[in-house]
Order: structure tokens, then C-alpha cells, then sequence
């Protein structure tokens, strides 16, 4: 166990010793899927879009088996921005409903930055939030805090921009430089 993840275990004493971060597999896809899915906040994108993810961009995103070998009961999936290499967008971040409430989405998160910091170089993340959703303000907030990062917020997709009906406007947050 690494410094941080002490850190983070001492943080969240309920969570289990026994849970593993790693890279998504292509065979993780359904459970992605199915996890965006129940959690009734994130746009549920095709599965096909899931399996691709854990196929072309298992390098920057993470999940969390509670035990080893067992199916993810949590996710981030991430990239790196073409146009800035050294900034990780985060996509999505779900977990299990019996796995909510412990500091999983948070450890998540810390360790996958912390892996792709230390393997690309990334020194800053981003994110899209909706206005109204505080669960992921307070985990991107509270990021940004543990970090020593700043951050900056701005509309990056309006209302009008959605084709497809009524949506959220989506906000643009930036963090950054990290102390990862």
C-alpha cells in the first residue's frame, strides 16, 4: 500500500483493505456499463462505447474490485486530451450502489491521477459537471483541495448545443497544476 492510499484507507476506515484499482479489460464493459446505467445521473452511453473504452483507453481509466478477480464495483474512465496531452479529461465516475458512501469514487480518482501523472506526465484534469449535481462538485472540489489545485469553471456545452432534447448545460471544470 502506498503513502496515499494509507492516507485515504486512515480517511475512510470502512472501506475495504482488501479492494484493487487497476486497469479495466474489454470483459469489464457490461458491468461499466450497467453501473452507468443504475446510477440514474450519468448520460448512459451505448454498451458498444463501453467495451471500446475498456479496449482503447484501459491506460487512463481505473477500476475497483472489491475482491481480486471479481467483476468492478467502481470506475473512472478517462483520456487524454489530444490537443493537451498533459491534461486528463474524466469522463464518467460511477460506483456499485452497495459500495456507495465509503470514499470509493475518491480513491478512484486519486489513484488513477496518480498513475497517469507518474506514466504521462499529466498535470492538471478536467471534467464536465451538471448544475445541481453536488456529489460530483463535492469529489471534484475536495480533489482540487487535497491536490493544492486550483480550479476554473466555465460553460463548456450549452442547452441549445444538445440535439437530442432537454439537457443540463455542461460545465467545464479545471484543476490544476496537481501536487499528485
Amino acid at each position: 500500500m502506498t503513502a496515499a492510499q494509507a492516507d485515504l484507507q486512515a480517511e475512510f476506515p470502512e472501506m475495504p483493505e482488501e479492494l484493487r484499482i487497476d486497469r479495466p479489460a474489454v470483459a469489464d464493459g457490461a458491468a461499466l456499463w450497467r453501473m452507468a446505467r443504475d446510477s440514474e445521473v450519468l448520460d448512459l452511453n451505448s454498451s458498444y462505447s463501453y467495451l471500446l473504452w475498456c479496449r482503447d483507453f484501459a491506460d487512463t481509466s481505473a477500476v475497483a474490485r472489491a475482491e481480486p478477480g471479481g467483476p468492478p464495483v467502481g470506475f473512472v474512465t478517462a483520456y487524454l486530451r489530444p490537443d493537451r496531452p498533459r491534461t486528463l479529461l474524466v469522463w464518467q465516475v460511477a460506483v456499485d450502489a452497495a459500495h456507495r458512501g465509503r470514499g470509493l469514487a475518491t480513491r478512484l480518482l486519486d489513484a488513477l491521477t496518480a498513475r497517469v501523472a507518474d506514466e504521462h506526465g499529466v498535470t492538471g484534469i478536467e471534467t464536465t459537471i451538471t448544475p445541481g449535481n453536488t456529489a460530483s462538485e463535492r469529489l471534484f472540489l475536495s480533489y482540487a483541495q487535497r491536490h493544492g489545485a486550483a480550479v476554473e469553471r466555465e460553460v463548456l456545452f450549452e442547452t441549445r448545443q444538445f440535439p437530442d432534447g432537454p439537457h443540463e448545460p455542461e460545465v467545464l471544470y479545471r484543476i490544476g497544476p496537481l501536487s499528485v
